[in-house]
């Protein structure tokens, strides 16, 4: 059955239910460095806006987007909203500092404070320790006075509701969700029509009752835009396997009447272990733009067809 924007799924263990699209937030935080365009403060609010009004109920943002700037703009609408809705669910990182790379217990405590006071909260319902695989090794990050002792010390102060982890590399995902200590895990580009290396990983959190949340099923674009438009595959330059793989699914698509799109974003919506996806807006209509794609038929022969396109698993990340 196909997923449907008003649709409330169990967060894992949290007690938490949120929507199978989880909005994100790295584009309104303005890094044209790393996006090719700029967003001015008005059009992130009202995207933001009209979030909070929308069908969808998750947002993803964090400590490091833009400098703080996602955290900004969202504070901002939240203290004009009155906070944040009932039922509504927002989640943010954990990030090393960003002149030092400094990862430490101390550093993680300064994050959620910067967080928090960017947000205008006391409390965030889901914080996630945020790509450590940049900067420390798994026993760093389980070590006392590491990481991720701080971010338990603050859950046992009612700081932190619940506890996540995001990142790549799928064996030091599934070590962390291992450790019975987090409750989500975000994996991103490893789970998209191009490359399924999550799976360990999806059948591990299954398994230990943690939520998978599945970040960038575009790919970073390429599967949203084509390999012409974005040439790019995980914020790397995609190989021609891949981008000769992107082509033949983008003219499967083509021939059924289907976006590309559109089948990127259902094949993470249609796994059943896949909680919620995340998908990055840019402005007001994108909102509407992830409820279309939501709605497109895709019949099962091309389905059977863009699986027998994807790339052998060793093109996969990890």
């Amino acid at each position: 059955m196909t997923a449907r924007p008003a649709d409330r799924r169990p967060l894992g263990r949290t007690g938490l239910q949120v929507s199978p699209v989880c909005i994100g937030t790295s584009p309104l935080a303005s890094m044209p460095a790393l996006y090719g365009y700029e967003v001015a403060q008005e059009r992130a609010e009202e995207t933001i806006r009209e979030t909070l009004r929308g069908p969808f109920n998750f947002l993803d943002t964090a400590n490091g987007y833009g400098g703080g700037s996602a955290e900004q703009r969202i504070g901002h609408v939240l203290a004009a909203a009155g906070g944040i809705p009932p039922g509504f669910v927002l989640a943010t990182k954990v990030d090393a500092a960003p002149d030092t790379g400094d990862f430490s217990g101390d550093r993680v405590k300064r994050s959620v404070e910067e967080s928090l006071g960017r947000l205008g909260l006391g409390q965030v319902q889901l914080m996630y320790l945020h790509d450590p695989e940049y900067h420390l090794t798994f026993g760093e990050a389980l070590a006392d006075g590491g990481p991720v002792a701080a971010m338990t010390e603050l859950q046992a102060e009612g700081v932190l509701g619940h506890l996540g982890v995001a990142g790549g590399p799928v064996r030091l995902m599934r070590d962390f969700v291992a450790t019975g200590v987090f409750d989500v895990v975000l994996s991103h580009n490893r789970f998209t029509l191009v490359d399924r290396s999550a799976g360990p990983l999806l059948d591990a959190a299954q398994a230990g009752g943690v939520a998978f949340v599945n970040g960038a099923p575009y790919g970073g674009g390429i599967l949203a835009k084509g390999p012409d438009a974005q040439p790019r595959y995980a914020y790397r330059p995609a190989s021609e396997a891949v981008r000769g793989a992107v082509a033949r699914m983008q003219g499967a698509c083509a021939r059924h009447g289907v976006p590309l799109a559109a089948a990127a974003l259902q094949f993470s919506l249609r796994e059943p272990r896949v909680t919620s996806t995340v998908v990055g807006v840019s402005e007001p209509s994108r909102i509407g733009g992830v409820c279309d794609l939501m709605a497109e038929q895709i019949p099962d022969d091309l389905w059977a067809e863009l699986d027998s396109l994807s790339p052998e698993p060793e093109l996969w990340l990890n």
